[in-house]
C-alpha cells in the first residue's frame, strides 16, 4: 500500500510535559492473511508479527510507566482487565489479530513474577512464561467479514446493502468497467486457476487485486507473473482500481447509510471515551479490530477523504493499520479533570504496522483545520452521523426482523393508532384502498381510450419495440 501523504499531517508532539493522556480508543485492521478467494482465510505468520509489533508500539506509548504518553492510572506490566475493553467480530482472522496485538501490548511477565501460592504452600507458576490472558468480546457486526469479498455482506443492514448495490449502476462505475476491461482481461493467465474470463473486469477489482497481492507476498513463483511485473504501473493500477471500487461501496455522500459500519464505530468510540470521562478513568483503553470497509466508511463520514491533500484516505487501509482517538488534557495532572471542558481529543492514523520508526500521524477531522478538538466539538461532530442504539440501527437500515422485530411492531402500532379510527383493521383498510385506487385507474384509462383514440400496449410489447427507451439498464 502506498504510504499516506503527509502534506497536511502534523508530527506528534516532541514533548508532552504539559499534557496528560487520559484514555484512548484504537481501531485496527488485521495483519497479513490468505486471500479471500480461497476461504477460509487465515492469519499468516507475517500478519501475526505485524499486529504484535503494533501492540508493542502502543505498549511503549500507553502502558510503559516512563512514557510521556502513559495513560493516567493504566496498569504497567501486569494487566488490570477492568481498565481494558477489547472486541473483534466473530471472525478468525480478526480475533487472532486482536490476540496477537494484546500479546504485544501486555507481554508475558515471567513465570516467577506471576507465581501464585496455594493454601497448602505449593507455588504455581503461570504457563507460557507468565502469558497474560485478556478476553476479547466477539461482536456480531461484520462477523465472518474476512471470508466475504463484499464488505456490506457482513453488516446485516438492508438499506446499506441496497445503497452499495446502487454503486454498480453509477456513471463512475460504468465508465471504469468499460475503460479497464482490456486491462483486466490481459491479466487472465495470472489468475485463471481461480477466475474465469467473464470474471475479469472492474466488477471484481478488489478480489483480483487481493489474490495477486497475496501471491506477490507469499508465492516464490506465480504463473504468467511477467504480465504483472512487465510494467511498474500494472500492480499500482490494480491497487488504485481496487481502492476506487471499495470506496464506492463503502461510502457515498448522497446516501450516508452506505457508511453504516463507520456510523456504528463512531458511536462506540464516543460511548467508550465518554465513559472514561464520566467514570474518572475506570475504563482507560478501548481496542477494536475490524475490516478495511469500516476504515473507508469512517474516512468518508468524518471528511478525511474530502479534505485537501487527503486523497490517500480513499485507499484501502493496509494490514495492521490503526486509527487512534486519544483523550487528553492540556496539563500535567495526577487526577482526572472534574469537567469535560478540560478534555481534548486528537485523531491519529498509521497506514500499516505501527512502530517507533513508523509512528502514527495526527490529522484533522470533520473538515476542520485544528488537530486538537475539544471534547464537546469532537462528540458533537461524531454524534451527527453515528448510530448508537439498536432501535436507531433498525430504523436507519430498514430492518424489521430478528432483533428489529420489537421496534417494527412498535412502529406499526403507532401508525395504526394515528389512523382514521374507522374501526377496521389495517389489512382491511389496505384492501379497500387498493380496490378504490384500481377503480380510479381503470376509469381514467377508459376515458383516455374513448376520447383520445389511444391504444393500450402491454409493457412487454413496448420493451421489445425497436429503439424503446424502456429496455432497462445493462447488467454489469
Amino acid at each position: 500500500m502506498v504510504r499516506l501523504s503527509t502534506a497536511l499531517a502534523a508530527a506528534l508532539p516532541a514533548s508532552a510535559a504539559a499534557e496528560t493522556v487520559l484514555g484512548a480508543y484504537i481501531f485496527s485492521r488485521h495483519g497479513d492473511r490468505t486471500a479471500k478467494k480461497t476461504p477460509p482465510t487465515g492469519l499468516t505468520n507475517l500478519g501475526y508479527q505485524q499486529v504484535h509489533d503494533s501492540g508493542n508500539y502502543y505498549s511503549s506509548r500507553y502502558v510503559a510507566a516512563d512514557s510521556q504518553y502513559h495513560i493516567l492510572g493504566l496498569n504497567s506490566s501486569t494487566v488490570k482487565l477492568s481498565q481494558l475493553a477489547v472486541s473483534a467480530p466473530a471472525d478468525g482472522v480478526l480475533q487472532n489479530s486482536a490476540s496477537a496485538f494484546l500479546q504485544g501490548l501486555y507481554p508475558p511477565v515471567g513465570a516467577n513474577a506471576s507465581a501464585q501460592t496455594l493454601a497448602n504452600g505449593t507455588s504455581v507458576d503461570a504457563p507460557l512464561d507468565g502469558f497474560q490472558l485478556i478476553p476479547i468480546a466477539a461482536i456480531s457486526s461484520n462477523a465472518g467479514s474476512e471470508d466475504t469479498t463484499w464488505l456490506q455482506d457482513a453488516t446485516g443492514c438492508a438499506n446499506a446493502e441496497t445503497s452499495s448495490n446502487q454503486y454498480f449502476y453509477s456513471a463512475e462505475y460504468e465508465a471504469l468497467l468499460a475503460s479497464t476491461m482490456d486491462f483486466y482481461q490481459r491479466l487472465y493467465p495470472v489468475v485463471n486457476q481461480t477466475f474465469s474470463m467473464k470474471d475479469m473486469s472492474f466488477k471484481n477489482a478488489y478480489s483480483i487485486y487481493d489474490l495477486i497481492n497475496v501471491a506477490e507476498i507469499h508465492n516464490a513463483t506465480i504463473q504468467s507473473n511477467d504480465l504483472v511485473t512487465a510494467s511498474e504501473d500494472t500492480f499500482h493500477q490494480l491497487l488504485t482500481l481496487a481502492n476506487s471500487h471499495e470506496f464506492g461501496l463503502a461510502y457515498n455522500q448522497s446516501s450516508p447509510i452506505r457508511g453504516v459500519a463507520g456510523m456504528q464505530l463512531a458511536a462506540e468510540i464516543v460511548d467508550f471515551l465518554n465513559g472514561t470521562i464520566a467514570g474518572a478513568g475506570k475504563q482507560k483503553l478501548g481496542i477494536q479490530f475490524g475490516a478495511y470497509g469500516t476504515f473507508l466508511s469512517f474516512f468518508g463520514l468524518s471528511q478525511l477523504a474530502g479534505h485537501a491533500d487527503g486523497d490517500n484516505f480513499y485507499g484501502i487501509a493496509d494490514y495492521a493499520a490503526t486509527m487512534t482517538f486519544e483523550l487528553y488534557t492540556d496539563a500535567d495532572v495526577s487526577t482526572y479533570p472534574t469537567t469535560a471542558d478540560d478534555v481534548r481529543v486528537r485523531f491519529m492514523y498509521n497506514n500499516g504496522t505501527t512502530t517507533v520508526a513508523q509512528a502514527p500521524t495526527v490529522y484533522p477531522l470533520f473538515g476542520q483545520q485544528s488537530l486538537n478538538l475539544s471534547w464537546a466539538d469532537f462528540a458533537g461532530n461524531m454524534s451527527a452521523f453515528s448510530i448508537g442504539s439498536t432501535e436507531h440501527w433498525c430504523s436507519a437500515c430498514g430492518n424489521s426482523t430478528g432483533v428489529c422485530a420489537p421496534f417494527s411492531a412498535t412502529a406499526a402500532a403507532s401508525s395504526s393508532s394515528s389512523g382514521n379510527g374507522n374501526g377496521l383493521s389495517p389489512a382491511v383498510n389496505g384492501v379497500i384502498g387498493a380496490m378504490v385506487t384500481l377503480a380510479v385507474i381503470l376509469l381514467i384509462e377508459g376515458l383516455i381510450v374513448l376520447v383520445g383514440g389511444l391504444r393500450i400496449v402491454r409493457k412487454k410489447d413496448l420493451r421489445s419495440s425497436p429503439g424503446s427507451s424502456l429496455s432497462g439498464p445493462a447488467k454489469a
